[in-house]
């Protein structure tokens, strides 16, 4: 029956070219499901969308306002919020914020890609975009607003690179600066703290007693909140980073303060980490690359990529695997044990010719009482 009648009301519910169709009729009777079955499948039959009349899809732009003040406001942290309504009110919405949803089609998509290929922007860059649109489209589905989400392909994107001090980079930094900048330098390069995370550390986030840091907030565009991975993580401290923060003042909340009782600011951190370079002739870094510098010298100390997963806070180690070619452990001391394999083979060898001689021996002893 393509009619069905569940609790009070009454459904169609039938097969198209291997589609099936169940919907609740807007008349509530057998006459009127019976019509309204003829009126869908004709519409099926000229080729219209009958999940998705005209009519009932949304304009982007009216939807992303709806999908801003419900879902991305209770799903994401305040600093990805403000992330994503840059992206959308300067790329996404001029582009597709007069359209339907169901008109955003897999070849608009592609020209999208290709307008925001021609500017400066980064494949990277234009790929968070694509997640982001993909997100909002996905939502639309979940709530019924669109039938189909269109295929997005990413833009391939080169392999990271990063940038790291040596031991001897690292000691010359330390031992030419001093104050509240030899302090964050020394503490990021002993962590792997990221910069937002730097900032956000109050003492309540240091045990001296068992010299364990606590990585419960991070502090990106101005705003505190979770770490990255929305993960509370914990960091050992060596002495020289216990000995530097038992030397500071604790009069404030947070630990790294100029004065004020405020979370240092990234302009000023970035500006001042600038100005230090240059004043010591070394090249242009930034503050992520003590991060980089931590993670480097952990992997050639051959430290395995699950303890430098943690001690990050990655979230997937295929971010960490990025080190592995520094370990000297990970990938040529294993593949060094190959080199037992000859040995291997001569003991098999020496076996078999063995088992050989012995089963000579026996047919002979045979022969020999057959005679």
């Amino acid at each position: 029956m393509s009619i069905t009648k569940r609790g009070n009301k009454y459904w169609v519910d039938f097969g198209f070219r291997g589609q099936r169709f169940r919907l609740p009729s807007p008349e509530n009777s057998v006459a009127g499901a019976k019509n309204y079955e003829a009126v869908l499948r004709r519409r099926l039959l000229n080729g219209e969308d009958v999940l998705n009349p005209p009519e009932a899809v949304p304009y982007f732009k009216d939807f992303t306002e709806k999908w801003f003040s419900t879902y991305v406001k209770s799903n994401n942290k305040p600093s990805e919020y403000k992330s994503k309504v840059s992206a959308f009110n300067v790329h996404l919405l001029p582009f597709f914020g007069r359209q339907r949803l169901d008109q955003i089609t897999a070849y608009r998509i592609e020209e999208f890609k290709a307008a925001k290929l021609k500017t400066d922007l980064s494949a990277k860059t234009i790929n968070n975009f694509l997640s982001a649109l993909r997100k909002a489209l996905n939502t639309a589905q979940e709530w019924n607003l669109l039938g189909a989400v269109p295929k997005i392909r990413l833009l391939k994107v080169a392999p990271q690179k990063f940038d790291y001090l040596t031991t001897e980079e690292s000691d010359y930094l330390l031992t030419q600066t001093d104050g509240l900048w030899h302090d964050m330098f020394l503490l990021a390069m002993r962590t792997g703290l990221r910069f937002g995370e730097i900032i956000a550390l109050s003492w309540e986030d240091i045990d001296f007693k068992n010299q364990l840091l606590t990585v419960r907030h991070s502090i990106v565009r101005g705003i505190l909140g979770s770490p990255k991975s929305n993960k509370i993580r914990y960091v050992p401290l060596i002495d020289s980073v216990c000995e530097m923060l038992r030397g500071r003042p604790q009069k404030d909340h947070y630990i790294f303060t100029l004065g004020n009782s405020l979370p240092m600011k990234q302009i000023y951190c970035v500006k001042n980490l600038m100005r230090i370079c240059k004043k010591l002739k070394m090249r242009k870094i930034g503050w992520h690359v003590f991060r980089h510098t931590f993670a480097s010298h952990l992997a050639n100390n051959g430290v395995s990529m699950k303890v430098i997963q943690e001690l990050l806070g990655h979230a997937d180690i295929t971010t960490t695997m990025r080190y592995a070619h520094l370990s000297p452990i990970t990938l040529r001391e294993s593949i060094r044990t190959l080199e037992n394999r000859p040995v291997l083979q001569v003991d098999l060898r020496h076996n078999y010719d063995t088992m050989q001689k012995n089963e000579t021996d026996l047919t002979l002893v045979k022969s020999q009482k057959l005679s």
